[in-house]
């Protein structure tokens, strides 16, 4: 990338997910953009979670520790009071990551001040042909509101065959994997913790876009 480099915090919320930081933690830590900080919030874990950081990533993570399980809207709320950044990642714990996946969610956050929130096309792990369950290829809500996303459509997801490799708005991003511009996220009120789990990032990006910003989805 050239020119001025906005720092990010890629920020994974952990709770009792050891076997997964083992297997996927370190090719976030290899993410090939400089002006990057990798954080894992440990929400009160009761497994080895915390003594594996310490062990195995203590010069290339910053480590919190709640004090109590505060779910996914409150553990992220809690954390990204304490981290300085440009941008946030909330990242899951599951997600595998190419070394080079942040530059384009960067490069496309700066083209347009008005975009606070970006997610990349999302795959399932187990099966790569098809689209993941939580987020996909960005989201929407029908006219009842209930959400639904670019390659999932209730239960069935569909095959990638590169239908929805475009650079578009959407309605909601996944905060499986939530690019978010720091000052926005803070100037929305932060994820609504009544939520806990599940529905909260598309609250925020509801109330993100009624502040005039955009939420879009780059594959």
């Amino acid at each position: 990338m050239v020119g001025l480099q906005p720092k990010v915090a890629i920020v994974i919320l952990n709770y009792n997910t050891r076997s997964l930081l083992e297997r996927y933690l370190s090719r976030v830590v290899a993410t090939e953009y400089p002006n990057k900080e990798v954080w894992v919030v440990d929400n009160a874990s009761t497994d080895d979670s915390v003594e594996y950081i310490e062990q195995h990533y203590k010069n290339e993570i910053k480590l919190l520790v709640s004090p109590e399980n505060y779910g996914y809207a409150g553990g992220y709320n809690w954390a990204l009071e304490q981290i300085a950044a440009d941008y946030y990642v909330l990242l899951n714990s599951d997600v595998r990551v190419p070394a080079d996946w942040l530059d384009p969610l960067v490069e496309m956050a700066i083209s347009d001040r008005t975009i606070s929130a970006i997610q990349p096309k999302i795959l399932d792990a187990k099966d790569p042909t098809k689209f993941e369950y939580a987020g996909a290829a960005g989201g929407y809500l029908d006219k009842w509101g209930y959400p639904f996303c670019r390659g999932r459509i209730v239960e069935t997801l569909e095959e990638d065959n590169g239908q929805y490799n475009d650079a578009t708005e959407v309605f909601w991003a996944t905060g499986a994997c939530m690019f978010v511009k720091a000052e926005a996220f803070h100037k929305a009120g932060k994820l609504d913790a009544d939520f806990f789990a599940h529905m909260e990032e598309i609250d925020l990006c509801w109330r993100m876009k009624r502040m005039g910003s955009k939420v879009m989805v780059q594959p």
